[in-house]
């Protein structure tokens, strides 16, 4: 039972320093977008910035996973 409290713990900790991270870098692109495209106010701005995002989650994702794979061969 401890060591399945500890492993929640320890989960729950890691998705929280995730969260942080994530809206640490949201600020930063953000911060590049508006730098590239001026103000990002309005719904257009707005949803290319989450086009942008999602489709670089994704690519990072799949990087992620490919390298995972090779470190468990």
């Amino acid at each position: 039972m401890k060591k399945e409290i500890i492993e929640k713990i320890s989960s729950l900790l890691i998705a929280a320093f995730g969260l942080v991270a994530a809206l640490a870098w949201n600020g930063a692109i953000q911060a590049i977008f508006k730098e590239v495209f001026g103000t990002a106010e309005g719904v257009g701005p707005m949803l290319v910035y989450a086009i942008v995002v999602t489709i670089a989650a994704v690519v990072v994702t799949i990087w992620i996973t490919k390298i995972a794979e090779k470190g468990e061969e």
